[in-house]
């Protein structure tokens, strides 16, 4: 059991919170790697070679002991790139670092085309390390439903919205199936995508439903079609939402998925309830983790996982300090842990609070007792998360395959 976080854990969480400024270099890098979703966004005042707003960077970090880590660009940060494609790439921190990394590359599949001419960067693959993100339904009816003028989305999410993404993929509000050439273009892509990459995981994601029953018919249309498509039978995780028992059933009998992962988000019904408001509304804390519990006597141990946003318990209107918010993160991991259920802690970066300090310190505070604090609940559970679905060089924004890998390495040397 750790004590204290090991050195390439520490590095990656100073990484998340105090992100990359820009450089010249981590500009350039952007051209030949995978693309960062959100631009960097020049502070005012700061050097800007650019001469615009925003600058395109790179998605993806990694060092040479295989750590990865989300690029988030900080115009105060201390880190900042050096070095070219050619000479290799430095990560320095004011001159007290100076390590050698790589980004992650830009396939030549992002590049290519269909078979009907279409992009295949906008058919609904993603990559994370060795990792691809399905997403061929990614609009969330809970962006349309409002109670007493309040929307149902999750409080902390803003990417589930219909938009040209839904556009693209064909995806039509209230309509369970996906246009046959969304599946024959994802197929295409993932073809190519496993013929270029070494790609260990494929999870596949996508946007609530209000029925849930609907949801898994979804889920198990999207499954089929993937296996179609994995002839290399890479683990699949199911991302959806929790799903009743005869979906569970089919997606198990027929082989579709490997694990699944419902994303139960915050613990406490309390939180679920006012965080969460349509999962509640629609499907129920108590159901959720039923389904979960389902999902166990079917898949078995370690099989099994639940994404939770780590953080967004200190939002001031939750009323928690951070000790409080993760004691009580830890009473949900280990009543989950005790029954085969194996959360998964995704940093949580608040909209209101992220150039605050104090604020930050609270939230860092708060995730490195939570992820200590969980390596020995799995310990004393003896569970480990299974690297069909998600190990070090795909775990971006959490800690817990860090954490585990030093673990092994101290349990080893003793």
């Amino acid at each position: 059991m750790l004590s204290a976080l090991d050195q390439a854990s520490r590095f990656k969480l100073d990484l998340m919170f105090e992100g990359i400024r820009y450089t010249e270099a981590l500009g350039n890098a952007a051209e030949h790697s995978f693309p960062n979703f959100y631009p960097y966004r020049f502070q005012p005042g700061e050097p800007n070679p650019t001469g615009q707003g925003t600058a395109a960077i790179p998605y993806l970090l990694t060092t040479r002991d295989g750590t990865l880590v989300r690029v988030k660009g900080a115009g105060d940060s201390r880190w900042n790139v050096t070095g070219s494609r050619t000479e290799g790439y430095r990560l320095r921190r004011d001159g007290s670092e100076n390590l050698e990394v790589e980004f992650e590359p830009l396939p030549q599949w992002m590049r290519g085309q269909t078979s009907d001419g279409f992009q295949m960067a906008r058919t609904g693959l993603s990559l994370h390390g060795d990792m691809g993100v399905i997403n061929i339904a990614p609009g969330c009816e809970y962006f349309l439903e409002k109670v007493d003028k309040v929307s149902m989305r999750c409080t902390f999410c803003a990417y589930g919205a219909p938009d040209k993404r839904t556009q693209d993929l064909g995806q039509a509000a209230g309509t369970t199936s996906l246009p046959a050439r969304t599946y024959q273009r994802i197929q295409e892509t993932l073809r190519a995508a496993v013929a270029e990459s070494n790609l260990r995981h494929l999870y596949l994601v996508g946007g609530s439903l209000t029925d849930w029953r609907q949801e898994g018919t979804r889920f198990i249309e999207i499954s089929r079609a993937i296996q179609e498509a994995n002839s290399d039978r890479i683990p699949v995780t199911c991302g959806s939402g929790a799903l009743p028992g005869d979906a569970l059933d089919t997606l198990y009998e027929e082989r579709l998925v490997d694990s699944v992962c419902f994303n139960l988000e915050v613990w406490s019904k309390p939180l679920f309830e006012k965080i969460c408001p349509g999962k509640n509304r629609f499907v129920g804390y108590e159901r959720w983790i039923e389904s979960l519990e389902s999902a166990v006597g079917r898949w078995g141990r370690e099989r099994v996982y639940t994404a939770m946003v780590a953080g967004i318990e200190l939002e001031p209107e939750h009323g928690l300090n951070w000790d409080e918010a993760a004691d009580l993160a830890l009473e949900g991991a280990e009543y989950l842990c005790a029954r085969d259920i194996i959360p998964i802690y995704s940093l949580y970066w608040p909209v209101g609070g992220r150039d605050h300090p104090e604020y930050l310190s609270r939230l860092r505070s708060y995730f490195e007792r939570l992820s200590l604090g969980y390596q020995a609940l799995r310990e004393k559970y003896q569970l480990r998360i299974w690297d069909g679905f998600m190990c070090h060089r795909c775990a971006y924004m959490q800690l817990e395959c860090d954490v585990d890998r030093a673990s092994a390495t101290q349990n080893q040397s003793n």
